[in-house]
């Protein structure tokens, strides 16, 4: 049976979300988080597959992107609001409990989730960032660099250097990348290689080059076939234009706050649901294979299963049957209670 993808939208007295619904109304919700510079639509290979398993699966356009509230403050951005956007969309839809799938920047909001309301969760997920238990900021990654690669006295916070341009140039930040939304787009958006192993990633170099182009706007890139089709591109160039990055790249702007927020419930650090973590093989930012960016996931996880994808950053898009196979799998062995009864 075939699923359509709907669209819909909650509204409460402090947020809007929008968000695409596939699946039984009635089924366990399966919740897609998006990261940077994404979109619901980023999950567009997997809400269909969710739904022909027998579960509600959901994708919201994030704080700051799409049809979804947008703010003018950095601190609108921190994980505790983004985290009490997505507990209302769960109580919007019904239920108790979701299993909970992120990405990129969402992967931080549903470790959050499992972090600050592990009775609002069966089970989580993380696509590329592993769960760090006192918070993912800057201060609590780069200790975790792999520094035969990044040594320390010319890549002081690894490939994370990036994440310290935008707290240091935040309007050239912006303004780069607004110059050419569609070269930005096509730059970004591509396909992982072998050929980057052991290299440093483009990002460790930011600040040196005075931005992500040399300070300048996106080059004007051919469109990676393998990870988006000229529509998926429209739909991003669209919402991107329309709503700048400012929200986006606010999301990298509270480190210290998303840190406080943790520290609220260090007792709780311990996440004692399944997890699932799908490395990127060709994931060079988020290096989780050779470095020790996954350690503090494998020592606050008491229920976890790794896998590891051949792909690079963008794995939902890259390399959806991979992606949907490992959660099918996981989902099978470790939640089996939660799928339809014949």
């Amino acid at each position: 049976m075939t699923h359509p993808v709907l669209e819909r939208v909650v509204k409460t007295a402090r947020h809007t979300s929008f968000y695409l619904s596939c699946g039984d109304e009635t089924a366990t919700p399966i919740i897609f988080v998006h990261g940077w510079p994404e979109l619901s639509i980023s999950w567009r290979h997997q809400l269909p597959a969710m739904a022909a398993l027998g579960l509600r699966a959901i994708a919201p356009d994030m704080r700051g992107y799409g049809r979804s509230s947008v703010y003018s403050r950095h601190e609108d951005y921190r994980l505790e609001e983004s985290t009490a956007d997505m507990i209302e969309l769960l109580d919007h839809l019904g239920a108790e409990k979701a299993i909970w799938v992120g990405h990129d920047w969402g992967t931080p909001v549903v470790w959050s989730i499992a972090q600050q309301h592990p009775d609002r969760v069966h089970g989580v997920a993380g696509l590329c960032v592993p769960y760090i238990p006192d918070g993912f900021a800057v201060e609590t990654i780069a200790p975790l660099v792999d520094r035969r690669i990044y040594p320390e006295a010319q890549f002081p916070v690894g490939q994370w250097d990036y994440q310290m341009f935008y707290r240091e140039n935040f309007p050239a930040a912006v303004a780069a990348f607004e110059a050419n939304i569609r070269g930005f787009v096509r730059a970004a958006f591509r396909a992982g290689s072998e050929a980057g192993k052991g290299q440093p990633a483009m990002t460790a170099f930011t600040r040196a080059a005075g931005g992500w182009f040399g300070g300048g706007a996106a080059p004007d890139f051919p469109r990676d076939e393998t990870v988006l089709t000229l529509e998926d591109e429209n739909r991003y160039v669209a919402a991107l234009e329309a709503n700048g990055f400012f929200g986006p790249d606010s999301w990298y702007m509270n480190g210290d706050a998303n840190r406080a927020y943790a520290k609220r419930v260090e007792d709780q650090w311990r996440l004692e649901m399944p997890v699932l973590f799908l490395h990127g093989a060709y994931d060079y930012v988020c290096e989780t294979i050779d470095s020790d960016l996954a350690r503090p996931m494998r020592d606050y996880c008491a229920n976890l299963s790794e896998t590891v994808v051949e792909s690079g950053h963008w794995m939902a898009q890259e390399k959806p049957v991979h992606v949907n196979a490992a959660l099918a799998k996981w989902l099978s062995a470790q939640l089996p209670e939660l799928w339809p009864r014949p």
